[in-house]
């Protein structure tokens, strides 16, 4: 199964546009550093610019952060991308004849959207800003153990 990723890819991309807005900011080669095609990032890139997050202009490889990091939530990029979608899933293809099939989603349903408040409150409160610092101090550790 793979996992979601569009929340830490967005990151990545404004990270990417964030540390050297001079370099390449194609999608071609943000998607060289994700790992990915271009067409996700484009994708990705287009979320983000609709919701106000970058700007850019179509054709030209050269997006801006709309906003300095530290007025970027990691809840505004995972709304960006994800929109109304939650963190957790209920698997609504149970037995319908199926004592636990038929109640366990009931019992779950309350617990996920506890679990999703919760998140969504921590997520307001982490900025881009945090993240960049965050990945400012793994590149010195890496760099004093080289």
């Amino acid at each position: 199964m793979k996992y979601p990723t569009r929340v830490s890819d967005a990151v990545h991309i404004m990270v990417f546009i964030h540390l050297d807005p001079t370099q390449d900011l194609s999608s071609t080669a943000i998607a060289y550093s994700i790992k990915t095609n271009p067409s996700y990032v484009r994708q990705l890139m287009a979320a983000l610019k609709k919701e106000g997050l970058l700007n850019g202009t179509r054709g030209q490889a050269a997006p801006s952060l709309a906003r300095v990091p530290s007025a970027i939530t990691l809840l505004d990029i995972y709304r960006a991308v994800e929109g109304d979608k939650p963190l957790l899933h209920l698997d609504t293809h149970t037995n319908p004849e199926c004592g636990v099939g038929v109640n366990i989603q009931l019992a779950l349903s309350d617990y996920y959207a506890e679990i999703q408040k919760s998140a969504e409150k921590r997520m307001a409160e982490i900025t881009l800003e945090n993240i960049i610092e965050t990945y400012h101090q793994y590149v010195q550790k890496v760099t004093a153990t080289h």
